[in-house]
């Protein structure tokens, strides 16, 4: 579905990431794990080009994007977007449209949809994630996992073909992320592709096929969650699993 190679990204004089690589079966779910600065999100946020590499190559459903040469074209960094579908740490949902004019917002204003088409497809997502009660409520009338179940029908709306999800609840407590585990348990069940970057060991031990431990702007371990937490090979991999689990 998704392979990164090689991937550079600077900003300035700072190598956030340094060559690496990763590769994301169809329908598998890959967590980014690693300590705060390690280039998680920064690779995440390259995988739809919200940030662009200053060197190595994306390859997305049978699209070949090689970084470094020049200017990408436009229609390639269209056309990476619109094979994605990514849900942020702070939700970013617009708070002065309702719940389901989120959802919409992209399907009216990106992909031309009439609206009784992106209502239909928008309030069958907020089905999907529980929210269809909440559909005609504000963002500010909600709780953080609620929003966070919006931004994710929202991210869904246009059906990607790879979910990328960024730190998506660490803003919550752990009773609202339970919601949002849940929610995203389900799609991975239902065999959507993701790649995420997160902290919360929960969430990557019940739903993730792969982990990747990031340190240094590199990929230092990979391998199936079992091994990554429970029998790491790498020190550097052991000694942060161990901050994360106090054990």
């Amino acid at each position: 579905m998704i392979a990164l190679s090689g991937i550079v990204k600077r900003f300035g004089d700072n190598t956030v990431l340094d060559g690496a690589g990763l590769v994301v079966a169809q329908g598998r779910v890959t967590a980014l794990i690693g300590p705060s600065g390690s280039g998680k999100s920064t690779l995440l946020r390259c995988a739809n080009l919200l940030e662009i590499p200053d060197a190595g190559r994306l390859d997305l459903d049978g699209l070949s994007v090689t970084f470094g040469g020049g200017r990408l074209s436009q229609k390639d960094v269209l056309a990476v977007r619109r094979s994605t579908g990514m849900v942020f740490q702070n939700f970013q949902l617009f708070p002065h449209r309702s719940v389901i004019a989120n959802v919409m917002e992209g399907l009216v204003t990106v992909l031309k949809w009439p609206q009784e088409k992106a209502r239909a497809r928008a309030a069958a997502l907020l089905e999907q994630v529980g929210m269809a009660q909440k559909a005609e409520a504000y963002p500010a009338t909600l709780s953080g996992g609620q929003q966070q179940r919006v931004a994710i029908a929202r991210a869904l709306a246009a059906s990607p073909k790879l979910l990328l999800c960024d730190e998506p609840t660490s803003a919550l407590d752990p009773e609202l992320a339970a919601e949002v585990v849940e929610v995203l348990g389900d799609l991975a069940a239902g065999g959507m592709t993701m790649l995420m970057a997160t902290h919360d060991l929960r969430l990557a031990r019940r739903i993730a096929h792969h982990v990747a431990f990031l340190q240094g702007g590199g990929i230092v371990e990979e391998g199936p969650p079992e091994a990554i937490f429970q029998a790491p090979r790498d020190p550097r991999t052991a000694r942060f699993v161990r901050t994360l689990t106090g054990a």
